[in-house]
């Protein structure tokens, strides 16, 4: 059993690693600024759950600011905070350098001060830009991110390079593709289609639908955050790609939603958006030979199990 700092624990991968860990008979000490990017309430939603296990603890905290825990009592982080959503970055970049820049520094700081040897952060697939090199590997030359959100989670894995070779931390970047599941992001496409769908409202589908992605189910992203924990001190400083390796059409994602909701959607076709990419592809042969790491959910079962936790959460 191991105490496990967690920033982000109130966010949708935060909530579900924190689940995830507790579950096994880990302690969490959970932070988070619970800002209003998206509704508060479902991050209190999500921390409500988590405060029935005994061997969780909550401290409101914006790493912006430096950290003010007793480290002693934190054997491995989990850095999972972070300003999300590639266009919002465009509108407001200083939220992304406080939160993204300032706030992983701040934790490398924490750790280095409190003598704990283990970082496990969240990068991103919107690292690897528009690349047409596909699948994307870990070992990509010339990244050239295209939002300011991708440019703050490229610096965040230098920086950690960085203090790796200067501190002797292990600090394992885990790049995460479109991930979606129960709990999700508001901001999110599976999230907007499906309340819209239900609502029989259109939804916009940008670059005409030509679009493809790696989604990845929540609980297979969660398997690599904690097998990355378990083998960190081995692992030293590596980055790796958590996806499916099957990326799919917006257009057949679309569909699986409508099956799901058992509703068919109106679309409003839509030009590119600032900051998108054309197509995400993860190569995982380096996370599945090092981590063990074997995502097993179908887009149909991991499409159908939002919309059935959406109808349960929102009582429709």
């Amino acid at each position: 059993m191991k105490t496990i700092l967690l920033t982000g624990a109130a966010g949708f991968i935060g909530f579900s690693t924190a689940k995830a860990l507790l579950a096994r008979g880990d302690k969490v000490i959970g932070i988070d600024n619970l800002n209003n990017y998206y509704d508060p309430k479902l991050k209190e939603a999500r921390l409500e759950i988590l405060s029935k296990s005994p061997a969780f603890r909550f401290q409101k905290a914006d790493i912006s600011k430096p950290i003010n825990l007793p480290g002693k009592e934190v054997d491995q982080i989990c850095h999972l905070a972070a300003q999300a959503g590639v266009r919002y970055s465009f509108e407001n970049p200083q939220v992304y350098l406080d939160s993204n820049i300032l706030g992983t520094l701040n934790v490398l700081k924490f750790a280095k001060d409190s003598n704990i040897q283990d970082i496990v952060y969240a990068s991103s697939s919107s690292v690897y830009g528009n690349s047409e090199d596909v699948p994307f590997r870990e070992d990509a030359k010339d990244l050239r991110p295209v939002s300011l959100y991708a440019a703050t989670k490229l610096a965040n894995e230098r920086i950690a390079e960085i203090f790796n070779e200067s501190t002797g931390i292990n600090t394992i970047g885990l790049r995460f593709f479109t991930v979606y599941g129960p709990w999700g992001r508001p901001d999110m496409a599976l999230f907007k289609f499906t309340d819209k769908i239900l609502k029989g409202e259109p939804i916009e589908v940008y670059n005409n639908g030509n679009l493809r992605r790696d989604f990845t189910y929540v609980d297979d992203i969660v398997s690599g955050i904690t097998a990355s924990l378990d083998k960190a001190e081995s692992l030293k400083h590596q980055i790796f790609n958590l996806g499916r390796g099957q990326p799919v059409n917006l257009m057949d994602f679309i569909t699986e939603i409508e099956n799901a909701t058992q509703k068919p959607a109106q679309k409003i076709m839509m030009p590119m958006q600032q900051g998108d990419v054309n197509q995400t592809y993860a190569d995982t042969s380096k996370a599945k030979a090092l981590l063990g790491y074997c995502p097993k959910t179908s887009i149909s079962k991991g499409v159908k199990s939002f919309v059935d936790w959406y109808k349960e959460y929102y009582k429709i």
